[in-house]
């Protein structure tokens, strides 16, 4: 099991894993990562240039990970994280995923996310139509609110705990 905590600085580490957000500009990845890293959550977000990282360290199953979670700019080809009230964020998906997977390790773990739940009755993208194409995928997949801090923990901890048990199968 997993446990809060924003991490002790003198805490020994077991794992560093790298947990990277991509997607188009404006879907949320910026606000998702401040809410996991450092539960917060700001209206006057700025447009994120290059690369920004932050970390957290948790416990799962008895063993300190430090997760290492990278924002990228958002990239027309790159799609990870979408806006529910923006259809064309999701539309982009399938091209992320072909671009990804070309270049990724192929024990790579993968969460869609459709951020933005909290706008229920702006939603363009049906949960049923993304869950669909999470399954066919081989994905997981949840919907958050960054606002709310809906999911976001669930969120890093689903890849997380996933990327833990590969780990331990190899060892």
């Amino acid at each position: 099991m997993a446990s809060g905590g924003y991490g002790d600085p003198s805490q020994k580490i077991d794992y560093v894993f790298k947990v990277v957000l991509i997607g188009d500009s404006a879907v949320g990845k910026s606000q998702i990562l401040a809410r996991f890293a450092r539960n917060e959550f700001s209206l006057d977000s700025k447009a994120t240039i290059g690369v920004e990282f932050q970390t957290r360290t948790l416990v799962i199953q008895h063993k300190s990970i430090k997760a290492q979670i990278w924002d990228t700019a958002g990239q027309e080809r790159s799609n990870a994280v979408y806006d529910i009230t923006k259809r064309q964020t999701f539309d982009h998906i399938p091209r992320w995923l072909e671009e990804l997977r070309s270049h990724a390790d192929k024990n790579i773990v993968i969460i869609l996310i459709g951020n933005k739940c909290d706008l229920e009755n702006q939603r363009v993208v049906p949960t049923e139509d993304a869950k669909e194409f999470a399954q066919k995928e081989g994905l997981f997949f949840l919907e958050t609110s960054a606002l709310e801090a809906t999911n976001v923990e669930n969120a890093f901890l689903t890849v997380l705990k996933e990327i833990f048990n590969i780990v331990k199968r190899r060892l």
